[in-house]
């Protein structure tokens, strides 16, 4: 790969995975429209996309930082009930999206070369997001804090998270559409989702990373390297963003990323069913 396009897809990933409109679907969009589909149909594709995934978990931790030092310190502490709760719940979600992830492996990975179906999903995506904001506004009057969910729920959450595996379905987006519906705040589905996203993006780098090395496949552990640095520094900058953007946004919140999927994979879907590429 160029430099340029290590940087591009890195800058994509740092900004996709954290806003609701699918960084796995813009993985798939993206080397589409601008004739990058050597690379991305290859099957060095998938491990360079999970190095960029490792940047924008890396800055998830880095920005929660004290709050995981908390959590982790109540398996200690008796007196911390409700950090000990938030770990629980956290645990809970996590279980069900690296469980489907292994089962379903080798099947999503036949979706990453179809820009079609990566667009219909982010059209799908958009109406999730239409969906949740509306949800939002029914349980206006009866809203919840995150320790106070329940593990059922949460459970719930980390299957519908699980659904991130599909290009065009946006992990934060479904998550906080589900935290949503569950009662949350629109400040605490996001801080969910993020805290909850974090253990899942990084166990799968981490897992990935050796892969590489085993293959002597330095070349692209080296773009992986970059481009995650790119990614986790836009990450970085895009969740203090977002996390300011939904403690002050009372309503509606996610109906600009809803238009934004619904008229981005309009675009790319007759522009890959007439097989247009720029």
């Amino acid at each position: 790969m160029h430099l340029l396009q290590v940087i591009i897809y890195g800058i994509v990933q740092g900004i996709t995975e954290l806003f609701p409109i699918s960084s796995v679907g813009h993985a798939v969009i993206l080397p589409y429209l601008l004739r990058w589909t050597q690379f991305s149909e290859s099957n060095q594709f998938l491990p360079f996309v999970v190095m960029l995934h490792l940047g924008t978990g890396l800055a998830l931790l880095i920005y929660f930082l004290p709050e995981w030092i908390h959590l982790i310190a109540s398996i200690f502490d008796r007196r911390r009930r409700i950090e000990r709760r938030i770990l629980l719940l956290i645990i809970v979600a996590t279980i069900p999206a690296a469980v489907l992830g292994k089962i379903f492996e080798h099947k999503l990975q036949e979706l990453f070369p179809s820009a079609l179906s990566a667009s219909i999903f982010l059209i799908v995506n958009g109406l999730v997001l239409f969906w949740a904001d509306r949800m939002r506004r029914r349980r206006r009057r009866t809203t919840t804090n995150i320790e106070n969910l329940s593990f059922g729920r949460s459970f719930v959450i980390g299957i519908v998270q699980s659904l991130a595996l599909i290009p065009g379905f946006s992990r934060s987006g479904i998550t906080m559409a589900a935290g949503l519906a569950s009662g949350l705040e629109y400040d605490d589905a996001a801080r969910f989702s993020f805290l909850l996203a974090t253990p899942v993006i990084l166990g799968a780098g981490i897992l990935e990373v050796p892969k590489m090395l085993h293959q002597h496949n330095h070349a692209m552990f080296h773009d992986g390297l970059i481009g995650g640095l790119c990614a986790g520094v836009l990450a970085l900058l895009s969740t203090a963003f977002l996390m300011r953007y939904f403690q002050t946004t009372e309503v509606r919140a996610l109906r600009p990323f809803g238009w934004y999927c619904i008229v981005v994979g309009v675009v790319v879907s007759i522009l890959a069913a007439l097989h247009i590429q720029f």
